[in-house]
């Protein structure tokens, strides 16, 4: 477990807990449901191995692994934007390793050099409080959040530290390029949500909570931790955007220098598989990345998302290679700059 040993972990190297078991350290922003329960899993098949978690924001995973590169602690990275890997591939931050399931997985989840591998299908949303906002007036695009009845109701999770939000606002921008070969609008967009934005949320379960206690009325997150939530019977409800869904490839890979690597393969190995696949699909509402798992086997949740999701068209690759300038520039030019449209 990971707060097992944890005062060893905060002031040495892990070398292993009393138990005798070889550790393997995984950095993820999947949130605790999946990882729990893909470590009761994975102990189970390996009872050698001790699984131990980092739950963090995808760009945070990003942040640590960079901090951590001359004294890697990671062994797994497990979730975040493709967009995201290929920049730590690009710093050489990312070991290469093709798994037994490479082959089952697109192409287009494919990183050269097998440096990282789609695992999941990451679906953003729209979200809203059914206690606050009716079915009617509940935003059905993007462009929806901009109207006034929405004016200081949004709570959005801080894009900087999320992969999800970083997707969101990048197909916004690229969009704006592709219409008028600028990103201006992209941008005066995303000023005038500014605007309307009452908060940037530190962390999903904070934003939950939030919007739970209605300080917030609508938002844009991801599919699974909605749905996890309306399991609960927390009051959130959720709509494709109908202009498309930005699909998030959401990847993992072996970390550079990790201190544990045949560990960390066994994890790899285990996490794309079609059983890790079916039980992720089953009990924590993820969609498999691999080709190979037929439609009909998959919950009837995943089967009506997959006919009634539209995906996205918009510049991916555009908006990979400019993610990280893009959102230097939102936070410099546009964070808490929406009050001066206010002003006007």
């Amino acid at each position: 477990m990971l707060w097992r040993c944890w005062f060893l972990l905060s002031v040495m190297p892990l070398a292993g807990c009393s138990d005798g078991r070889t550790p393997v350290m995984v950095y993820s922003p999947h949130g605790r449901d999946l990882l729990r329960l893909f470590e009761n899993e994975f102990e189970r098949v390996h009872p050698e191995l001790d699984v131990r978690w980092l739950d963090m924001g995808s760009q945070e995973v990003y942040d640590r692994v960079r901090s951590e590169r001359a004294n890697p602690q990671c062994d797994v990275w497990f979730g975040g934007p493709d967009a995201i890997f290929a920049r730590a591939a690009r710093e050489g931050l990312l070991a290469p390793h093709r798994p037994t399931w490479a082959s089952a997985v697109p192409e287009s989840s494919r990183a050269a050099g097998d440096l990282y591998f789609g695992v999941f299908r990451t679906l953003p949303i729209l979200v809203f409080n059914e206690q606050l906002v009716s079915a009617a007036e509940a935003p059905r695009d993007w462009e929806d959040l901009l109207k006034p009845r929405f004016a200081g109701k949004i709570l959005i999770r801080d894009p900087i530290a999320s992969g999800v939000m970083r997707t969101i606002f990048g197909m916004i921008v690229a969009r704006s390029v592709a219409e008028s070969g600028s990103s201006d609008a992209g941008f005066d967009w995303l000023l005038r949500l500014d605007a309307a934005t009452k908060e940037y949320v530190a962390n999903p379960a904070l934003l939950h909570q939030k919007m739970v206690r209605g300080e917030g009325e609508v938002t844009m997150w991801e599919l699974t931790d909605i749905l996890l939530e309306r399991q609960k019977g927390v009051p959130l409800g959720y709509r494709f955007a109908a202009s498309g869904t930005p699909v998030i490839d959401d990847a993992i890979a072996l970390a550079a220098g990790a201190p544990r690597r045949a560990a960390a393969i066994e994890f790899l190995e285990f996490a794309g598989s079609v059983e890790a696949q079916a039980l992720a699909a089953a009990h924590v509402y993820r969609i498999p990345a691999r080709d190979d798992v037929p439609r009909e086997s998959l919950p009837e949740w995943a089967r009506a998302v997959l006919s009634e999701m539209k995906p996205a068209r918009y510049d991916e690759a555009l908006a990979a290679r400019e993610s990280s300038r893009w959102m230097s520039v939102w936070d410099r030019s546009v964070r808490g700059r929406g009050k001066e449209l206010k002003a006007l």
